[in-house]
């Protein structure tokens, strides 16, 4: 376990991305964070769900925050300029609680359990934290082969 933290220490270093080692000592449900970033791919700015996405990686994984804290996550959208009234709004209510169901039941009945996973083409999962490599063969493979 402790040489698989440090490869992936040592790939978010590549990335300029800071692993806060010993900082983070549960999993948390994620499911207001992933309505918050729902509705911030429809209201907020082009790139707003990006950059909200990677400070809510920050926080998790770089500073040991909550990402089920509505405070820490009204924080990083105030961060990257979301609206805080409407992003306190989203968090007081069920907003989005059917869309983000209704995509967590694809990704799970599509075999997905864990994280991360990434889909490619609709068609190719990735599992697991994997090397940079194994992404280039797979885009090498759907590229090669588009309609299999």
């Amino acid at each position: 376990m402790q040489q698989t933290r440090e490869a992936i220490r040592l790939r978010g270093a590549a990335l300029g991305f800071e692993f806060g080692i010993g900082k983070r000592d549960r999993i948390y449900n994620t499911f207001d964070a992933h309505r918050l970033l729902h509705w911030a791919g429809l209201e907020g700015q082009p790139g707003s769900q990006q950059a909200l996405k990677l400070a809510l990686f920050s926080a998790y994984f770089t500073e040991g925050l909550s990402p089920a804290s509505h405070a820490v996550l009204l924080q990083k959208a105030c961060e990257v300029g979301l609206d805080p009234a409407r992003a306190q709004a989203v968090l007081a209510s069920d907003a989005f609680a059917a869309e983000v169901g209704q995509a967590e039941s694809f990704y799970t009945s599509n075999g997905i359990h864990s994280v991360p996973a990434i889909i490619l083409n609709d068609r190719h999962l990735i599992s697991g934290g994997q090397p940079p490599e194994v992404f280039e063969q797979a885009l090498r493979q759907l590229t090669a082969n588009p309609a299999t």
